[in-house]
């Protein structure tokens, strides 16, 4: 089920890429697009590529990426400003995900 979401992330991150290069409203908005599709799909590669040894930090990449890009996806649509300051919780989680597999990769 993580390849799953993985590869489901990624198609998210192509469309959002897209939709900010050909569609968004303004400037701000295609590069809240550009910016949240670039590190949801960097992370759903990771997540793919280290899911079979490193399951927790993959899921880390995963929901940190989500939560990074959806609040920067739901301002380019219109959303409120103030999701610009959940956004960091999303960085927050890729961080420690990053970690995570270090630790995991450092120990073996």
């Amino acid at each position: 089920m993580l390849g799953v979401l993985a590869a489901i992330s990624a198609a998210v991150a192509v469309a959002a890429g897209a939709f900010g290069a050909h569609g968004a409203a303004g400037q701000q908005e295609a590069d809240w697009l550009r910016t949240g599709g670039l590190y949801q799909l960097i992370h759903a590669v990771a997540a793919l590529a280290i899911m079979g040894f490193a399951r927790g930090p993959a899921i880390l990449l995963l929901a940190g990426s989500a939560l990074f890009a959806v609040t920067l996806y739901a301002m380019a649509l219109g959303g409120p400003r103030w999701l610009g300051a959940v956004t960091p919780i999303g960085g927050t989680l890729l961080i420690a995900g990053w970690l995570w597999a270090a630790w995991l990769f450092w120990r073996t």
